[in-house]
């Protein structure tokens, strides 16, 4: 076991101020049955931590490091936005130029809205789905995880399942809830019940999910499914809502809406459109964007909204990844890790499965295949717990949740992606010998 003196002194007073130490629950590895990395700094595919000790690292800030840690051109452009000031709370033009980047890779979005977390991107779109349909319920799916909004935390993902066995939290009212409709992710059955029931039919504002789900493990969804929801929506007069937050320009260019051929009537972001700082948005069909403040009704507001320095680095990360064959090298890195794993899988018919899209996958163990929550809660993660804490061991990390996705940057190197690899190959033919 690798002594770490310094991080375990530091994660120690973290614990007297701080609930758990941590400032997101996951990050407490409580499942993984080890202290947590306590991370001094971090450059391209590493992170290295208070005691000095080097990690390849497969986190990458959950998905939002796609050009890796501290690229310098990233870093330098925040610099020099920095010189000007760090905050205003007043409008500028490089929020215009964002947004522009977007709505031009974003066939869906007309318009834009920014403000500071996926949690309150995927809140403001749910009150503005409300506000423009003047209906009440939201239908989401069990294991897509939308923040911690009150009403989203209706059988989540990620952190949340190992929180609760429920799946849920304390401290939020019935009635908060009760227009809030959750569903089995992949089922077309239970949509169908649900979408024509006469008590539900009229009163759906939305539907919203995650098109590829990256919070109970990497589960796409099923095209039928996608267009089923599509043409229900429709009908119904509710509007479809896509959580890019963690696919927006990570799954492909245009993100998920690059590999369904489905347009969402609002899409929300995240992670890689803030290159590091903390920013998102929501954005879509321009009749429903307007009905936010100051045109319409529905208010939305934040002090720190466009954040210069976050609108910089997004600009900046947005920049990079549109470079002529960047999608091609980081699906050649990817599959250099991903695929030697798949093919030892399938020869030696281990209980086990990578479920992959684009940079961002899942190694499951116990399963085949998983399509929901519930396959997803029936791997096995205690032998993933095994399998963190060996990683960890050999300088490799990897997010500390059975039920999470891995990230592949542009600046992996073949070497470390190698040896990840070995390591994985090597764990297996040890755990299903």
């Amino acid at each position: 076991m690798t002594q770490r003196p310094h991080s375990q002194r530091i994660y120690q007073q973290l614990c007297q101020v701080i609930p758990g130490g941590v400032n997101s629950p996951v990050r407490a590895c409580k499942s993984m049955g080890q202290m947590p990395l306590v991370v001094d700094h971090a450059y391209r595919d590493l992170v290295i931590d208070a005691d000095g000790h080097q990690y390849i690292d497969y986190c990458g800030s959950w998905g939002a490091l796609i050009h890796g840690h501290a690229h310098p051109t990233i870093l330098e452009a925040v610099r020099k936005r920095m010189e000007k000031g760090t905050s205003f709370g007043i409008t500028t033009a490089l929020e215009g130029e964002i947004a522009q980047e977007i709505i031009q890779l974003i066939d869906s979005v007309e318009k834009i809205r920014f403000v500071s977390s996926g949690t309150e991107a995927t809140m403001s779109v749910t009150r503005l789905a409300r506000g423009f349909t003047k209906k009440e319920i939201v239908v989401k799916f069990s294991g897509n995880y939308h923040g911690h909004a009150d009403f989203f935390l209706v059988q989540a993902g990620s952190g949340l399942l190992e929180t609760s066995p429920t799946a849920s939290s304390a401290g939020i009212p019935e009635d908060i809830v009760k227009h809030t409709v959750c569903l089995p992710f992949n089922d077309l059955e239970a949509c169908q019940k649900l979408f024509t029931h006469p008590e539900y039919r009229h009163r759906i504002a939305a539907v919203i999910l995650e098109p590829i789900a990256g919070n109970m493990g990497v589960v796409p969804a099923d095209s039928k499914f996608m267009q089923f929801l599509r043409e229900e929506t429709e009908k119904m007069g509710a509007l479809l809502i896509f959580d890019e937050v963690m696919t927006g320009f990570r799954v492909a260019k245009k993100g998920a809406q690059e590999i369904y051929p489905v347009r969402p009537d609002l899409t929300c972001f995240g992670k890689i459109i803030g290159g590091g700082f903390p920013a998102a948005a929501f954005g879509g069909r321009r009749d429903i964007m307007d009905c936010l403040a100051p045109l319409g009704t529905v208010y939305q507001a934040g002090t720190l909204s466009g954040n210069p320095l976050a609108m910089e680095a997004g600009l900046q990360s947005l920049r990079l990844l549109q470079q002529p064959g960047f999608y091609e090298e980081l699906a050649r890195k990817t599959a250099l890790l991903v695929e030697p794993i798949k093919a030892r899988i399938a020869e030696k018919g281990w209980n086990a499965c990578v479920q992959q899209s684009g940079s961002m996958f899942t190694l499951f163990f116990g399963k085949k295949q998983v399509r929901n929550l519930q396959e997803a809660l029936e791997t096995d993660t205690s032998l993933f717990a095994h399998f963190f804490r060996t990683m960890f061991a050999k300088g490799i990390y990897v997010p500390p949740s059975a039920h999470e996705a891995w990230f592949i940057s542009s600046v992996h190197e073949d070497r470390h992606l190698e040896k990840t690899r070995d390591a994985v190959l090597e764990f297996m033919e040890e755990a299903y010998a």
